[in-house]
């Protein structure tokens, strides 16, 4: 067994944590681990988000959390704060585009996010086994929702920051729900560091240089690099590679025999390098691809 499987062993089936039993891993990311579980009031199937970094804890016995130094064990605890941040902000965001949120706990010297289960496959592995070409009628199920969910987190002051393939779910008839807060970030906090959370390929300009003023139109280059990405079937080149010198062939020219030429503009229009040329925000997206306004069916409380 590796190192990080063995630090990182998922909790045993049947293992019961506040009014929920576990029954088995389905998901994991670099800082969590994901169980399908039962609760016990009512019988429903939830999702538990267990954070566990991978990088500096580890599982010991008990299921408790030990770490390897004390700068190891900072870094816990402030990726611990986080990880509430992004359960606070998920209680005040309900759509039904957007993971819905139950409950938040700590146990085992560490915290739990209790979400809805819902049935489905994820985007990333979708595009992989299907080396990307994805449909017009694809793309036009998925993207004008997750746009629409997108505008409330906007409206509430929040940007997502880590919008790519993976953290996408599609549920059976291909309705999408925006997955993965980890990286959620308050407009009005001020702590441009907290902005500096980089995926190639789907992470703007804006995000390397940290200073960079972030906003709506940051979270806009990443859909529009996930709708690249299900036509291409692999990520876009960095955006640093880009900004250097952009070889990347403007989607109306590369895909254009394929896919109708509204649809490559905007993801052409949504990627590009200078902020400021970019289309400015989730709502003018949707706009672009339907040529609608996002629909008043969701609810924001505070």
């Amino acid at each position: 067994m590796s190192s990080e499987k063995k630090h990182r062993k998922p909790l045993p089936s049947g293992t019961r944590l506040d009014y929920y039993t576990l029954h088995r891993l389905i998901g994991s990311g670099g800082f969590s681990l994901i169980y399908l579980a039962r609760e016990d009031d009512t019988g429903d199937e939830v999702a538990i988000k267990e954070y566990l970094p991978k990088r500096f804890a580890r599982r010991g016995e008990g299921g408790t959390i030990h770490f390897s130094s004390e700068n190891d064990q900072e870094k816990f605890y402030r990726g611990l704060r986080l990880f509430f941040l992004e359960a606070k902000a998920l209680a005040t965001l309900h759509h039904p585009n957007i993971v819905n949120v139950r409950n938040c706990f700590l146990a085992n010297d560490t915290a739990y996010l209790v979400m809805d289960y819902e049935p489905g496959k994820n985007l990333a592995r979708y595009i992989k086994r299907r080396k990307g070409g994805l449909s017009t009628r694809f793309l036009m199920t998925v993207f004008p929702p997750l746009l629409d969910a997108l505008s409330l987190i906007h409206e509430s002051q929040h940007l997502h920051l880590d919008i790519k393939p993976s953290n996408i779910h599609i549920r059976p008839g291909g309705s999408p729900l925006l997955l993965d807060f980890g990286a959620v970030y308050h407009l009005n906090s001020g702590d441009q560091k907290k902005a500096q959370v980089i995926t190639p390929g789907f992470s703007p300009i804006e995000q390397y240089r940290g200073v960079s003023k972030v906003g709506p139109w940051t979270d806009v280059y990443a859909i529009g690099a996930s709708m690249r990405t299900c036509i291409e079937g692999k990520p876009p080149p960095s955006a640093t590679e880009r900004h250097v010198k952009d070889t990347m062939v403007p989607a109306v020219e590369a895909f254009g025999k394929r896919y109708p030429h509204y649809l490559l503009e905007a993801i052409d229009r949504a990627m590009e390098i200078d902020p400021q040329k970019r289309i400015q925000s989730a709502a003018l997206l949707r706009k672009a691809l339907t040529g609608t306004t996002a629909p008043r069916k969701r609810v924001a409380q505070v």
